[in-house]
């Protein structure tokens, strides 16, 4: 099996514990990695307004993929569009991390406790930025793209005053990751399918799909299906404003998703809930619930 990943450090990472899992199902398999160095992965230091949308961080893959170069590839689902092309199946999605952001100062007291007025933040994400600057006034922004590694160090290196990034990526790394760093979901929403694994095959290939569905985890997925189908109902892509988190009820059958939608200076933050049993459902109802709330022009706004 040929495994198809972008060639980051943490990109490598997810590849071999994929790797790892299929040959722990399948004794006897062998499995190689493939790097596979996307458009934004050429151009580090160009920022992601210049690039086009995340869909760039899988479409050359995705290419390898159609071609039968790889057999299979591994992303972090946040990268892939909310609308897969028919080509291909999301084969398996495995447990997730923890979902939520983290952020790090450079000295003294971690997370909102650690921001004045005035401080630089390094992220590239107007999701994130736009519900940070709802929550603390004055701040100036700083695109920061790279590996995890190469953020940390630009942090270090006084390039930003904070950094904010996805946690996992951190836990995966072994990066030690303080309590108070960690942004409550009630600050700021992750993204959709944020922390979640995913693995990506052909839908004409039958034998990489066989080998793969074992490592599906079924909770996972019902919780990133409602985070995606918000956003694929409000018919954007994962490139705007916009936050989604799934969570099981105690019993397992019914899903709470809470969604945000903002523009793009934070100046409004639109947040919402809603809960049912049927995954694709619950995120179209969020949808209508979020246009009643005027969340349509804030994104067209942010476009």
């Amino acid at each position: 099996m040929r495994i198809g990943s972008r060639g980051s450090q943490l990109a490598l990472w997810q590849a071999e514990h994929i790797r790892q899992r299929l040959l722990a199902s399948w004794p006897g398999l062998e499995a190689e990695v493939q790097v596979i160095h996307t458009r934004p992965d050429r151009l580090p230091d160009t920022p992601m307004n210049q690039l086009g949308d995340k869909s760039l961080f899988v479409r050359e893959i995705e290419e390898a993929l159609a071609s039968g170069a790889i057999d299979l590839a591994v992303h972090s689902l946040k990268d892939v569009p909310c609308v897969l092309d028919d080509r291909f199946l999301l084969a398996a999605v495995l447990p997730r991390e923890d979902p939520r952001d983290v952020l790090l100062t450079r000295a003294g007291r971690q997370g909102l406790a650690g921001l004045q007025a005035g401080a630089v933040v390094g992220t590239s994400s107007l999701r994130r930025q736009a519900q940070l600057r709802a929550e603390v006034a004055g701040l100036r922004f700083t695109a920061l793209r790279g590996n995890v590694d190469t953020r940390l160090h630009k942090l270090a290196d006084g390039a930003c005053d904070a950094l904010m990034l996805a946690g996992a990526g951190l836990l995966r790394l072994g990066w030690p990751v303080p309590d108070e760093a960690w942004l409550d979901a009630s600050i700021c929403l992750p993204a959709p399918g944020q922390a979640a694994l995913c693995v990506e095959t052909a839908a004409a290939n039958d034998q990489s799909l066989d080998l793969v569905t074992p490592l599906d985890d079924v909770a996972t997925r019902r919780c990133v299906v409602a985070e995606r189908s918000f956003a694929a109902a409000l018919g954007f892509g994962c490139d705007v404003p916009l936050g989604a988190l799934a969570t099981l009820s105690g019993s397992g059958e019914e899903l709470l998703l809470r969604g945000m939608v903002a523009a793009p200076d934070g100046s409004r933050v639109v947040r919402l809930s809603a809960s049912a049993a049927d995954p694709t459902l619950l995120g179209v109802e969020l949808a209508d619930l979020a246009r009643a709330r005027g969340a349509a022009e804030l994104l067209s706004a942010s476009i």
